[in-house]
């Protein structure tokens, strides 16, 4: 492995981690990127999707991701005009990094000892023999 003398990472480099790290980041954001991704395209079914996230939350969310270009939003018309929500081939990149972080967390969990994940009731206390 090539070892950078560097001390620090560039402003540039900082710059360009921040977008995936608000999204991967954030539990809501990959919430929203997961759900959309499961084929969840409206607003309201979105906030039924993902329990306990506020109307609020998710329309910051949505913004956050239309900004960064993760997402798309549709306008549609008919006798029930609604909105809808689709990834973008850069979303549906994210999408897959979701999925990979999720399965890497159901590893580990699936190989933490049960004193590391605190599943074992603690052990009681001894007296002191006086």
């Amino acid at each position: 492995m090539n070892v950078d003398k560097r001390r620090y990472l560039s402003v540039r480099e900082r710059v360009s981690y921040r977008s995936l790290e608000d999204v991967v980041g954030c539990k809501w954001s990959a919430a929203v990127v997961a759900a959309i991704h499961e084929g969840v395209r409206r607003p309201g079914a979105l906030e039924r999707f993902i329990p306990g996230i506020s109307t609020k939350v998710l329309n910051e969310r949505l913004r956050k991701l239309l900004a960064y270009g993760l997402v798309t939003r549709a306008e549609l018309t008919g006798k029930v005009p609604h909105v809808e929500y689709a990834l973008t081939p850069v979303g549906e990149k994210v999408a897959a990094i979701v999925a990979q972080l999720r399965e890497l967390q159901a590893e580990l969990n699936a190989g933490a000892s049960p004193e590391a994940s605190g599943t074992t009731p603690p052990v009681p206390r001894r007296t002191p023999v006086r």
